[in-house]
């Protein structure tokens, strides 16, 4: 079920709100240019600026609008465990497949805090887990070992991986054994790591370029590297220019040139740099978007 491009869909907002109908056809637009899951209220959801009513109201939306036609992962993750269970809780009444669980970020749990931290989300209820493991983001790093540990459970079925360290992949397949579902968290390495084991990537790429992305994935995945490699050149420009500033924002003034959404998004992030949105644009051209 969890193979392959899964876009971790921007929140579209008009005049400060969130935009429900050009929402409901982002989902609808992802699912017919080839997408195999949709992931709501991640990061580059603009999750940490959403309150809990619109947080749990995208999920219901998107899971509602994709209709069973593809999975919907969740994002339920918070430092504050109470606050997590809370969220995939919800995530589960409505319906989603999976969620997404970020490792505590700012509080800097211990591993043992963190294997008690993900017990705790798998015990609240009967949704399967997804790990997020962002170093760069949350300032701390589960390790190979205590994902292995942590994997034990039932429900932890996978890892979206972030850290950037392909070896990551290898050493997981060793704790966590071979049918441990592995998810790339940047899309500039995404081809390396599908090499390493992997089987799909959660993409903010995903966002601009759906169809690029599932195609560059399904070569992977039929081990098409060739192929693959073809795609990751036409894209890479596209992955970095998103992330000269917040990805979030990139991807939405992106998304506003192919006429999908607005660029705004909510502080503290801002309105990108007229040098950005060139390079952007010219990224865009080069992977023939526009």
């Amino acid at each position: 079920m969890f193979k392959g491009s899964f876009p971790a869909l921007v929140t579209p907002f008009t005049n400060g709100a969130v935009d429900w109908a050009t929402l409901k056809k982002l989902v609808e637009w992802h699912i017919a240019e080839g997408s195999n899951g949709i992931v709501p209220v991640g990061t580059t959801g603009e999750s940490p600026t959403l309150s809990h009513e619109e947080h749990n109201e995208v999920v219901r939306v998107v899971v509602e609008t994709a209709a069973g036609r593809v999975p919907v992962i969740a994002g339920a993750g918070s430092n504050a465990t109470a606050e997590g269970i809370e969220l995939i809780r919800h995530a589960a009444e409505n319906g989603a497949d999976a969620a997404l669980v970020v490792t505590p970020y700012y509080n800097k749990p211990t591993q043992r805090g963190m294997v008690a931290h993900f017990k705790a989300m798998h015990d609240a209820c009967d949704l399967p887990i997804i790990i997020y493991n962002i170093p760069g983001r949350s300032v701390v790093d589960m390790l190979p070992e205590t994902m292995g540990e942590v994997a034990k459970l039932p429900r932890v079925i996978g890892v979206k991986d972030a850290t950037g360290d392909l070896s990551r992949v290898a050493k997981q397949r060793m704790t966590c054994g071979a049918d441990f579902i592995q998810l790339s968290g940047e899309d500039a390495t995404a081809v390396g790591f599908n090499a390493m084991g992997g089987v799909g990537c959660i993409s903010v790429t995903a966002n601009v370029a759906p169809k690029l992305c599932a195609e560059m994935q399904a070569a992977t995945l039929a081990g098409d590297y060739a192929k693959a490699l073809a795609y990751q050149d036409q894209l890479l420009p596209l992955h970095i220019a998103i992330f000269l500033e917040p990805g979030v924002a990139g991807a939405k003034y992106a998304m506003s040139r192919l006429g999908l959404c607005s660029a705004e998004v909510r502080l503290p992030l801002t309105e990108l740099t007229d040098a950005t949105k060139a390079a952007i644009d010219a990224a865009m051209a080069h992977a023939e978007l526009i």
